[in-house]
């Protein structure tokens, strides 16, 4: 009994000297490099690999990236607490919906060295005055995919053209409230933030009456579908549609002229942030030319940054549907933060229309 307590009391001894080893070699992790990271919360696919590794390599922090497949995930979570995320990437209604919850920390404009980079265009935008708390990252348009294979080049310029008899069965949609129900109300000449609900309800009674001509509504798969011509024509955002035609030299963009969604991505410190010199250096990182323009290539959407567009090849910095003139963008719109009521509503009608189709 004795050997028994004696045995007892030495594995005691050996855990506890084991225990008190770790918590000193994690101490000792912490102190000498703990700190040097980055904790990124980023939508999948967002980043060229190749970035993040001349980032660490250029400055000695890790990065850690976490990824999200939506704004309203990605809110649910830095909301509720309990991460460490030092960025994320949230769309341009989700930053005012996170600013009125107190969930950003804003930005230090003395440590930033590229802010003059942005196209004024898309800076001091509503859902961030002065760009107090926001960075562009990326942007775009909602716009109509087409295949020259069948239809004519050229021929198909407008929201309501999608309504024709001709593309019965041959149009995919994008799954997405905002923007199916967007371009129903743009084809009425309406906003696409309406909270009239008339309004509303007529694009949604317009929608089913082009019930016949949709042959699915997906999402990433829209990419593989219009890429193998499995149907005529698409709705869906213009980075997503960059993708396609370069899988498909028989796909075209179009962003037609009465009006469509502009939308933005944008880098923001969340108030989960602790690693503020990785931040900076991040940022500031993210804002030269050379590697926004590489970023760029790499994800296929638009930059904002105007130096970095001259680094792109010509056929992509002058093609008007990714890079619209002025007379397109005033007739763009962004996508405001609705009432949880008024959003409630277009899900509700969205679906209505889903099972409709």
């Amino acid at each position: 009994m004795k050997r028994l307590v004696s045995y007892l009391v030495l594995i005691l001894a050996l855990c506890g000297l084991l225990g008190f080893g770790v918590q000193r070699l994690n101490a000792s992790d912490h102190s000498n490099g703990g700190n040097k990271v980055l904790n990124l919360y980023n939508w999948g696919d967002y980043i060229d690999p190749a970035l993040i590794t001349k980032f660490e390599k250029q400055t000695g922090y890790h990065v850690n990236m976490e990824t999200f497949d939506s704004n309203e995930a990605m809110y649910t979570k830095i909301k509720q607490g309990g991460t460490d995320y030092d960025l994320t990437v949230p769309s341009d209604y989700m930053i005012e919906k996170m600013r009125a919850a107190h969930l950003l920390v804003p930005l230090d404009k003395s440590k930033l060295h590229g802010m003059t980079n942005f196209d004024p265009r898309l800076m001091n935008k509503q859902f961030d005055p002065h760009n107090r708390y926001s960075i562009p990252y990326f942007w775009g348009t909602l716009g109509i995919v087409y295949n020259d294979k069948f239809v004519k080049p050229g021929s198909l310029q407008h929201w309501n053209q999608l309504w024709s008899p001709k593309y019965k069965n041959n149009i995919m949609l994008v799954d997405s409230a905002r923007d199916v129900l967007g371009f129903a109300l743009a084809s009425n000449g309406q906003s696409m933030n309406t909270t009239n609900l008339k309004t509303l309800e007529a694009a949604k009674d317009k929608l089913d009456r082009l019930s016949p001509n949709v042959k699915a509504i997906v999402a990433d798969e829209i990419k593989m579908y219009m890429a193998e011509n499995e149907a005529a024509v698409a709705v869906d955002w213009s980075g997503e549609a960059s993708e396609m035609m370069a899988n498909n030299r028989h796909l075209h963009y179009v962003v037609p002229s009465e009006g469509s969604n502009l939308w933005f991505d944008n880098l923001v410190i969340p108030k989960t942030a602790k690693h503020y010199k990785a931040i900076y250096a991040f940022l500031n990182f993210m804002m030269q030319p050379k590697n926004a323009a590489q970023n760029a290539k790499y994800v296929g959407y638009a930059t904002p940054n105007k130096p970095a567009q001259q680094l792109l090849p010509a056929s992509v910095r002058n093609d008007r549907q990714f890079y619209p003139d002025a007379k397109t963008m005033a007739h763009l719109q962004i996508y405001q933060n609705l009432s949880p009521e008024m959003v409630g509503k277009y899900n509700d009608l969205y679906l209505e229309f889903k099972m409709h189709h």
